[in-house]
């Protein structure tokens, strides 16, 4: 619901526990999902998360764009934790992303450097994975099932090294690799209950974000009917997920943002650096303007907010309500414009440790406020809040957070 680094991977952990397939529909390995569990952390960027889930399956969909050499490595390192590969399946209808799109990405970036108009891309690729895309010049892993079809293709674009690499690479997924439309449509028709997992955040849409300071792909939940070949009406409930506060990696606005000691407090409390990239998060209040704007963009059924334990210590937490610009009140279409300023609502702190709390009503009454202003603001019910890393540590609505899907 904001820039990315939510914690959606945890939550989709969370849920999955109930479901039988969890579905990537988006973006490709410049997001990062990091699982906590007891003293061991999990960080994947293509394999959706779920896989400490027994027997659930894991879809990687047509609308993401997937690094071969990351798809194979995470492949590899889950095999080492003992996962069944052959729980992890990806379209057909999937493109490829390779080094030449990563050289493309990082010279683009480094010329809007000189510009000094930079975007804050991660240089992973994606961007000229998803032009390609556009362009119908790229190459899908369907035809790197068709060795004599993708071996032409990848000559003409990078030489012979390049198309030998890659079909040795490809005969290592070639098993994973499947009709991507039958599959999810022979899940929903057997009655299978699917998690669809975004990538990013809402204000990383390419359409509805912040432009130009947006990844290549839709974020939102309606790319999720692209992104896996389904119609709308086969969503059933859609979930949002804040962080208690907001950050954001890269360039772009961040209208509450906070650049004095209270910024970097949360950002060293909340380990807000890349999953991918290692970059410092920018810091700030909870954004209501923004989060409501993000709401409205889902169609949000529920709302859970990560990291609330973040916050514990701080004398005075704040909530971003409104911009200000000339005098008025604005939306986001403000939020690059010079001269904006925000209102903050102000709300107790609050000392004590959450991490036993498994219901909402557990919390402290400073927090439950906090959560229930948050709840006011966006009018949409919180099923549960994250009060610790571990991937157990919810405080839920009351009702199962799992069967509430």
């Amino acid at each position: 619901m904001q820039w990315g680094d939510e914690g959606k991977g945890r939550v989709v952990d969370l849920y999955a526990a109930e479901a039988d397939v969890v579905a990537r529909f988006g973006g490709g390995d410049n997001a990062g999902h990091t699982l906590v569990v007891g003293d061991r952390k999990l960080a994947l960027r293509i394999v959706p998360s779920g896989v400490l889930v027994p027997d659930v399956e894991l879809f990687i969909g047509s609308g993401t764009v997937v690094s071969l050499g990351t798809l194979i490595a995470e492949l590899d390192a889950l095999a080492q934790l003992g996962v069944d590969l052959g729980r992890v399946k990806i379209s057909d209808r999937a493109h490829a992303v390779f080094a030449y799109h990563v050289d493309a990405d990082r010279s683009a970036e480094a010329e809007r450097g000189r510009r000094g108009a930079a975007i804050g891309t991660t240089g992973r690729g994606i961007g000229p994975a998803y032009v390609d895309k556009a362009g119908r010049v790229g190459i899908t892993f369907g035809d790197l099932l068709h060795e004599d079809r993708a071996g032409a293709m990848l000559r003409e674009r990078g030489g012979e090294d390049l198309a030998e690499a890659t079909l040795a690479q490809a005969r290592r997924i070639r098993a994973h690799v499947v009709d991507g439309v039958g599959f999810v449509h022979d899940a929903l028709e057997a009655g299978k209950r699917i998690i669809a997992e975004g990538a990013q955040g809402t204000m990383l849409d390419v359409g509805f974000g912040t432009y130009p300071f947006v990844t290549s792909s839709h974020t939102i939940a309606g790319g999720a009917t692209v992104g896996l070949g389904v119609g709308p009406r086969a969503i059933g409930r859609v979930v949002g997920v804040a962080k208690a506060y907001s950050t954001r990696v890269g360039a772009g606005p961040l209208p509450s943002e906070l650049l004095d000691a209270t910024g970097e407090r949360l950002r060293q409390a909340g380990g807000e650096f890349g999953t991918v990239t290692g970059r410092p998060r920018r810091c700030g209040w909870f954004d209501a303007v923004a989060a409501r704007y993000a709401s409205r963009l889902n169609g949000l059924d529920a709302l859970v907010i990560t990291k609330l334990d973040v916050l514990r210590g701080f004398e005075r937490v704040g909530i971003v309500t409104d911009y200000r610009l000339g005098g008025r009140s604005a939306g986001v279409e403000a939020m690059r414009e010079d001269g904006l300023s925000v209102e903050v609502s102000w709300f107790e702190g609050w000392d004590d440790d959450l991490s036993a709390a498994r219901r909402i009503a557990d919390l402290p009454p400073q927090a439950r406020r906090y959560v229930a202003a948050i709840e006011e603001l966006l009018g949409v019910p919180a099923d549960g809040v994250s009060v610790g890393a571990e991937r157990s540590m919810f405080a839920t609505a009351g009702a199962n957070l799992q069967a509430k899907t």
